[in-house]
């Protein structure tokens, strides 16, 4: 792999940085050099969260130009749409089908976008779109929160890293309480990527 330039993105309270995280700690685990940035704005009110994160045999920059992301991962489909113009033509996007609309929309001051909306905006920069309904997916498994490893699991099929890579690093970062339902939830966000890719 020459370079795999990941954007993370949801809203405040969605685990988009600790995601971001076991991905940078994944690559390095893998040999890779890794550069990583978060951007919180309002994130513990609800608002848009965003990470970088650069992967590569050298990285000198953490920071991710238009245009050049290879795998955006959303949390929240406005947020995917916010972010769709940092996609390369071949990029692959993985949205969780999910919608928590904005301070501004909650106050009547515009409105939530269509799915249709949402998805002309991604479009115009990738056909390599899944949504994933992973919110439902993690309630299934027992706890909603692990929603942000599930969406990692999806994620991962699309990566050259580890599956025990992966799978290290989530354990290494959970609780012992926590460990076994987010691994659980990793395994059906891949196994629900090879299903969706199958299609």
């Amino acid at each position: 792999m020459e370079k795999l330039d990941i954007l993370v993105t949801g809203v405040g309270g969605q685990g988009v940085v600790l995601a971001s995280d076991i991905i940078g700690e994944a690559a390095l685990a893998a040999g890779y050099d890794v550069k990583k940035t978060d951007t919180l704005g309002m994130a513990q009110r609800g608002g848009s969260v965003v990470s970088n994160v650069r992967i590569g045999p050298e990285v000198r920059s953490p920071m991710i130009k238009d245009g050049e992301v290879g795998l955006l991962l959303a949390f929240e489909k406005l947020e995917a749409a916010r972010w769709s113009n940092y996609l390369r033509p071949d990029a692959i996007a993985i949205i969780n089908d999910y919608e928590q609309p904005p301070l501004s929309v909650s106050l009547g001051q515009g409105k939530y976008p269509t799915d249709g909306e949402i998805t002309t905006a991604l479009k115009r920069r990738t056909n390599r779109i899944y949504f994933v309904d992973g919110n439902r997916l993690a309630r299934e498994l027992g706890n909603v929160r692990t929603v942000n490893i599930l969406m990692l699991g999806c994620l991962s099929v699309f990566t050259p890293l580890d599956a025990d890579v992966w799978k290290k690093c989530i354990s290494q970062r959970m609780s012992e309480k926590l460990r076994d339902i987010n691994l659980t939830a990793f395994g059906k966000g891949r196994e629900e990527m090879e299903n969706v890719r199958i299609k």
